[in-house]
């Protein structure tokens, strides 16, 4: 699917007009392409920026792909940066969806269309939202720990991404309705983590030192879920506590392969959005088109129950 998408974009760049860029004279897409990742630390981001590097280069841009170590002022200079460099197209994964509403505006001013992957800013200058609904998701996961998981109540301890990211801001939120449920559901310690398996594993000893008594870590994503049951096995308290995370990578080290493994009893599939930027760029830059505003992706639960089947179907597409 993805190869098809790169050659299609390629055989109409050849015989096209191009809205942006213009076509070079060998007859390949005479333009670039500037893309914003958070942070190489974590597997997902990694996975996305090399394949949107890939599939635009295979298409005939020239592509500038930048990670920012979730630093946010490092991540406004990159975009200004790209933005002085005079790209076509910025794909951005937004750290602090705040902070980058000023150099949302010099993109705009400088008329260079937006793609936002999976993290929304506040302002609305930006050509496209591409991500799954967070709340949902959130709401989702409270739901099943409320009515399958701790149906009989008990203690959570939350663990948070990086303060002010949209995805995990949405999440929490919808985590918390989702419990609203079952009453009998504690909230009794939540930290940030900053979306990182090490540094789950501190908060998490921190929680386990300070509650005699934990049934459930959720965390906001895998890789801090799989840190919280680290320091729980180290503790030697896994056996007595359920984890539960979120996005669903089809890695050897990623949520589906934890599920199956018995280390979470929880996960959902986000769809990471690559191919949808791929196809809207497409569709933006050789057709024409205007985009929708938002383009929402749609997530799937991971149980022991179908686990197994979602990792071949997930693992296969994205081979």
């Amino acid at each position: 699917m993805k190869r098809k998408v790169a050659m299609a974009m390629v055989a109409a760049m050849a015989v096209g007009s191009l809205a942006v860029p213009v076509m070079a004279e060998d007859g390949a897409a005479g333009g670039k392409i500037g893309i914003s990742m958070p942070t190489q630390s974590l597997e997902r981001w990694n996975r996305d920026g090399s394949y949107l590097q890939k599939q635009f280069e295979d298409a005939g841009y020239e592509v500038e792909l930048t990670y920012s170590d979730n630093e946010t002022d490092r991540q406004v200079n990159d975009i200004q940066n790209l933005i002085s460099d005079g790209v076509n197209l910025l794909v951005v994964a937004a750290i602090d969806g705040e902070a980058l509403n000023t150099v949302m505006d010099e993109a705009a001013d400088a008329g260079i269309p937006v793609i936002l992957l999976d993290r929304k800013i506040d302002g609305d200058k930006y050509t496209q939202f591409i991500g799954a609904d967070n709340v949902d998701m959130g709401r989702i996961a409270g739901e099943y720990i409320a009515d399958t998981l701790l149906p009989d109540g008990g203690k959570v301890c939350e663990i948070k991404g990086l303060e002010g990211t949209s995805g995990g801001i949405d999440r929490d939120n919808g985590f918390r309705e989702g419990i609203k449920k079952n009453d009998k559901i504690e909230i009794v310690a939540v930290n940030n983590a900053d979306w990182l398996r090490e540094k789950a594993i501190t908060v998490a000893e921190e929680m386990l030192q300070t509650n005699d008594e934990i049934d459930l870590f959720l965390a906001l994503n895998d890789p801090m879920a799989e840190g919280a049951y680290i320091a729980a096995k180290n503790a030697g308290r896994e056996g007595d506590i359920l984890f539960v995370g979120f996005d669903g990578l089809p890695t050897p080290d990623g949520g589906i392969r934890s599920v199956m493994d018995g280390r979470l009893s929880m996960t959902q599939v986000y769809p990471t959005g690559g191919t949808e930027a791929i196809e809207s760029a497409y569709q933006l830059l050789v057709e024409g088109k205007e985009l929708d505003k938002t383009l929402t992706l749609t997530s799937e639960i991971v149980t022991p129950d179908n686990a197994e089947e979602l990792l071949e179907k997930f693992g296969r597409s994205a081979e």
